[in-house]
């Protein structure tokens, strides 16, 4: 063997010893970080003689997929359980302090007293004014409800945009990733940083991708739709100003198809696009459906009867008084105008005694033509 011989093999040697260490050392600085993969320093033989040392990734990519729909599952069930709980306390308060329920029952308390003593128009101005509580607490509550389904909206809108840059920060990593290996170049940073970035996308949509020549990766949701292929597909949305009870909301598309939102108690909702959309079209909208429907028990079952006539609004009215809504018939929004009848409020001249004697539409609906107290 020739010196210069020996010289070579030598100094090869000591390149490869130093490739090595720096793979060590760059595994042990980035142990904590979650997005690196570790890296593996394999010597192969090039010739006789001859050493090389190849840098390979330690990624296992079935864990890797398994990981992805984890997040999207976890980020689909964080969104509903944040929304459902700041939704909770908007409308019925801390430990349901405002809610609806609590008013109702204020009112029936008032109503056994007013009972005792019926003469007594104090009681009766004290029934008054918690049948205002409770209209209060529904009116209040339609309108944190509508509130937070523009609020949810506004969120659906961000994390639209924010997909949007992942997805276009994905194209640039994706054409690292293949510039290098084209090249034969070590490609590890930038398949670290692509993976990363699919960490981020599968928070919002599931995800599922495949690899083709040159490490080039598709990326698609978890029905099939693309939502990356050589290019980012747009993922649009359009914002409302504000909702109504009874109003839907938009859809949001990826490359024209719509996302399905998430649906059940226990929710199908993955990813955090999914969740909002059944919080806001879901969660929200049930939420408002049960507060018309205690509006509508609450104006049937105070309402005043006489015969051959219908039924009029008596310490409850709405909009579409002097008639009653029909049963079993949603009026959406009625929980934001349900009101007290003027006719019994003191407040606006009104006279609360027609509370107990009837008459608030009329001398037809006087149940108590004697004017007795009991």
């Amino acid at each position: 063997m020739s010196l210069s011989t020996a010289l070579s093999i030598a100094q090869s040697a000591l390149m490869n010893t130093a490739r090595q260490t720096s793979v060590v050392s760059r595994n042990v600085a980035d142990a904590s970080n979650p997005d690196y993969s570790r890296r593996q320093a394999v010597v192969t033989s090039t010739a006789p003689g001859a050493r090389s040392v190849d840098i390979q990734r330690a990624a296992n990519e079935l864990l890797f997929r398994q990981n992805l729909a984890a997040l999207s599952a976890w980020s689909g069930q964080n969104a509903l359980y944040n929304g459902m709980d700041q939704l909770g306390v908007a409308v019925n308060g801390v430990d349901n302090a405002s809610s609806p329920s609590t008013a109702i029952a204020n009112l029936q308390q008032a109503l056994q007293l007013y009972a005792t003593s019926p003469s007594n128009q104090n009681l009766g101005a004290s029934v008054i004014d918690a049948a205002k509580q409770v209209v209060r607490s529904l009116n209040e509550g339609s309108k944190a409800v509508q509130d937070f389904r523009t609020q949810t909206d506004g969120q659906i809108a961000t994390a639209v945009d924010d997909l949007n840059s992942l997805l276009g920060q994905f194209q640039d990593a994706n054409t690292a990733v293949m510039s290098g290996t084209r090249s034969g170049t070590d490609v590890s940073d930038a398949l670290d940083q692509r993976d990363a970035l699919l960490k981020k996308i599968s928070n919002y949509v599931p995800v599922s991708t495949f690899t083709r020549g040159d490490n080039d990766m598709v990326i698609t949701t978890g029905d099939g739709t693309t939502l990356f292929e050589t290019i980012p597909r747009t993922v649009t949305f359009a914002a409302s100003a504000g909702y109504t009870a009874g109003a839907a909301g938009n859809a949001v598309y990826i490359d024209n198809v719509p996302i399905s939102a998430g649906a059940g108690g226990n929710t199908s909702a993955s990813g955090t696009l999914a969740g909002l959309l059944q919080l806001r079209d879901g969660v929200a909208s049930t939420m408002q459906s049960q507060l018309d429907e205690t509006a509508r028990g609450l104006i049937t079952a105070f309402a005043e009867t006489a015969p051959s006539m219908a039924n009029a609004a008596g310490l409850f009215t709405w909009s579409g008084a002097p008639a009653v809504p029909a049963a079993g018939t949603l009026v959406n929004g009625l929980a934001a105008s349900i009101s007290v009848n003027a006719a019994m409020d003191p407040g606006t001249g009104g006279n609360p005694m027609l509370l107990r004697d009837g008459g608030a539409n009329g001398a037809a609906y006087v149940a108590n033509t004697g004017g007795g107290a009991s």
